[in-house]
């Protein structure tokens, strides 16, 4: 995995940088990119700074890695963050955007409908990092980590809220993983990240090519124990 450090309030401009970059790339090559995004607070700032980009947002096909099932507009929904950041401020087409299907009454056939849609493999998948070390929504202890027949599964209920979420074999065929993590409560996370702790549902996801964007206080028990070392940088 590849280590980009950054100052924590330059890191979510990094990240956008870097998205739209591989965006640009991929649509000169090919016509057109997938992208697969988490959400979370510093996801946020990054949708922000991707906003102000120079992004083929036209070509730019948004996808969503996990969903709480919960009403349209809802905050707990990762869909409102994107919705305000990047579709009101008429960046993205709403025809770009591919939100995953919770409001549906059969939650089960709105994840089959929902894979039923996905490229073979996406260009670019974003993660982030719980600090219990899950990433998607693929939580310790949760039988949906298990999944390896469907792209797309329901959790059980985690913090309130059953969840629909990418499976591993998604993730893992994606061109590029690239990892979001800020701040000191994620520090002993990102180390077992690292380490490949196979406690850690976030080590199960092996795409070919992986990069961390990460700043100085979710870095700091990694290097403390030379993992930032071991994982390259």
């Amino acid at each position: 995995m590849r280590i980009e450090r950054h100052p924590a309030d330059r890191l979510a401009g990094a990240a956008a940088a870097h998205l739209a970059a591989r965006v640009r790339e991929v649509v000169a090559a090919r016509g057109r990119a997938t992208l697969a995004v988490s959400g979370g607070s510093t996801p946020a700032r990054m949708f922000d700074a991707l906003a102000d980009e120079d992004v083929p947002w036209d070509r730019l096909h948004l996808y969503q890695v996990d969903e709480r099932l919960a009403p349209f507009g809802h905050p707990d929904r990762n869909l409102t963050e994107l919705v305000a950041r990047l579709l009101t401020r008429g960046r993205l087409p709403a025809s770009g955007l591919h939100a995953m299907p919770v409001c549906r009454a059969d939650p089960e056939d709105a994840a089959a409908r929902y894979a039923a849609g996905l490229p073979e493999a996406f260009d670019v998948i974003h993660l982030g990092l719980g600090d219990d070390g899950h990433t998607a929504s693929l939580v310790p202890g949760d039988p949906v980590r298990e999944v390896r027949d469907r792209p797309v599964a329901l959790s059980q209920p985690y913090q309130g809220r059953v969840r629909m979420t990418l499976t591993y074999p998604v993730l893992d065929a994606a061109r590029e993983v690239m990892w979001l993590v800020a701040g000191a409560g994620k520090a002993a996370a990102l180390d077992g990240l690292l380490r490949g702790d196979p406690a850690l549902p976030a080590s199960h996801v092996h795409a070919a090519e992986a990069v961390l964007f990460a700043d100085d206080a979710a870095l700091a028990e990694a290097d403390a124990a030379g993992s930032t070392d071991a994982a390259g940088s």
